[in-house]
């Protein structure tokens, strides 16, 4: 859109917000990806406004710091006493002498505002040169809010502040979105005029356009298509309420350009989540902050998603990822947890009871189940048996293991770091890992395995397992005629080689 003028915005976010009963500033209360001031200030941002003041009060030092992670060209203006919404504008035009064009006055508890809602109001304010515009709704119930006043051609007479409105101008409908555009220099004049003559004893923002009306000032109504964009909110129930409104209007976004939501009512999506066409989103599933997720991937039931990257085809299932990467028709879950730095190459694979951190899995790397991968780098194709340990923690440092390409690491196994499983190199299961295995060879730790004859019968007599093994026991001697069994204390036959994957290797990982 032109923009034929300066241009300022102010926010205004000083208020406690005391219904909301919170050590948390009103205006800093989360609300799908961003809090309610920054989904404020990105409705504004199209504006390309030449300055942004925020006018702060309570919690000062919080909003400022939020400001500065999120905003950082804006301008904070301490408010130090609430003294009216009026006052509020004339602390933040002193913060911008040079102001002139327009100024754009948002409140900033109103997180549904649509860009393209601001940037009309401001375009029809600038097109008719009106020295003020307000933008009305109407709304089913007007309860607390200021109302719109029209005269006899319906044109604007006056806003009217409900604690101080008739009896009549309290069943008006049509009510004040507390977002305004002015004349700079007009709304100087008239802020210099404005009294606290009022139940609150405040400077009332919207006296400024009884003031223009009464000096012959063309002031003007601008009605917001939906009213739902200028619902603003006092409590954690009204709070609720514009999660549940926001959720579904970023659902239907999504679904119209051809993501699948199963479940929109389950289904939580922040502002700042990007989706790609012909993903699945299974119910209760939420995907958060900077999350991104391919075409075609399938996420969920029952995934919570925060700063994630999906690739295309992939299938992530009852998991939790935390700025994790999952590569293009990788596989995840179910019941896995993805901490930060975790790295998934295509067609790996994460399993049960998974959790991998600060760890990289090659492509068609397997985890199937029941482990823990912490710093560490996993070749392409190499199968991790379940209940495989990485041990990377020594109660200082953390440490790091390789695992080669293609290796094969036994089941209940522990890798003690820093250690490094070359390319093709199999580990027993069962073993502790303590030294390097050369690539293509064997690792295996385990002890040689004793059969003491008779130990049931002697320590647990009179127990099921002792009838058992008794039973068995006449069932063998009777079919080979009594053949001597090992003696209590004799080594077994065979050595840990002939024990181990060698023989197969269905006892040393799973799939």
């Amino acid at each position: 859109m032109s923009q034929p003028h300066p241009r300022t915005v102010v926010v205004l976010a000083a208020g406690e917000g005391k219904r909301m009963k919170s050590a948390l500033p009103k205006v800093l209360h989360p609300l799908l990806g961003r809090t309610l001031l920054g989904h404020v200030l990105a409705a504004a941002a199209p504006l390309r406004a030449d300055r942004t003041v925020v006018v702060v009060g309570h919690g000062a030092e919080q909003v400022r710091a939020h400001l500065d992670e999120i905003a950082p060209d804006a301008t904070p203006v301490l408010q130090a006493q609430q003294l009216g919404t009026g006052h509020a504008v004339r602390i933040a035009l002193d913060a911008a002498p040079n102001a002139t064009g327009t100024v754009v006055v948002i409140n900033g508890d109103v997180p549904l505002l649509r860009s393209e809602t601001v940037a009309a109001l401001v375009e029809a304010h600038e097109h008719a040169g009106t020295a003020a515009t307000v933008l009305a709704a109407e709304v089913p119930d007007p309860t607390g809010l200021g109302r719109i006043v029209r005269d006899s051609a319906g044109r604007l007479e006056r806003i009217v502040e409900e604690r101080d409105a008739t009896p009549d101008q309290r069943a008006l409908r049509e009510i004040n979105a507390g977002i305004y555009a002015f004349d700079a220099a007009r709304l100087r004049e008239a802020l210099g005029k404005l009294s606290t003559d009022n139940e609150q004893g405040e400077e009332y923002l919207t006296d400024v356009f009884r003031l223009l009306n009464d000096a012959g000032e063309p002031v003007a109504v601008h009605v917001a298509a939906d009213y739902v964009e200028t619902l603003g909110c006092n409590d954690r129930v009204e709070l609720a309420a514009l999660r549940r409104l926001l959720r579904d209007r970023v659902n239907e976004g999504w679904m119209r350009t051809g993501v699948s939501i199963l479940d929109p009512q389950t289904t939580w999506i922040d502002v700042t989540v990007a989706v790609e066409r012909d993903a699945v989103i299974d119910q209760n599933t939420q995907l958060r902050g900077a999350t991104v997720v391919g075409a075609e991937a399938v996420v969920g039931p029952d995934v919570t998603l925060i700063d994630t990257v999906v690739g295309p085809a992939a299938t992530v299932l009852r998991s939790h990822a935390v700025n994790a990467e999952v590569g293009a028709g990788a596989s995840v879950g179910p019941y896995a947890y993805l901490r930060p730095a975790a790295r998934l190459a295509e067609k790996s694979k994460v399993g049960t009871f998974v959790e991998v951190k600060n760890s990289e899995l090659g492509a068609g790397a397997k985890v199937p189940h029941l482990s823990y991968v912490g710093d560490a780098t996993i070749g392409a194709k190499a199968n991790i048996g379940a209940a495989t340990i990485f041990v990377n923690y020594d109660g200082v440092n953390k440490h790091h293991t390789t695992v080669g390409e293609a290796a094969f690491i036994g089941c209940d196994t522990s890798l003690i770091a820093p250690v490094e499983v070359g390319a093709g190199a199999y580990v027993a299961a069962g073993s502790a890992i303590t030294q390097d295995v050369p690539p293509g060879a064997l690792g295996v730790t385990r002890a040689p395995q004793r059969s003491i004859d008779g130990w049931v019968a002697r320590k647990r007599a009179g127990t099921a397992s002792a009838q058992a093994a008794e039973r068995a026991r006449q069932a063998t001697e009777g079919a080979s005629g009594g053949a001597a069994t090992a003696r209590e204390g004799e080594p077994p036959h065979g050595s840990a080689e002939t024990a181990g994957p060698a023989s197969g290797s269905g006892d040393t990982a799973t799939e």
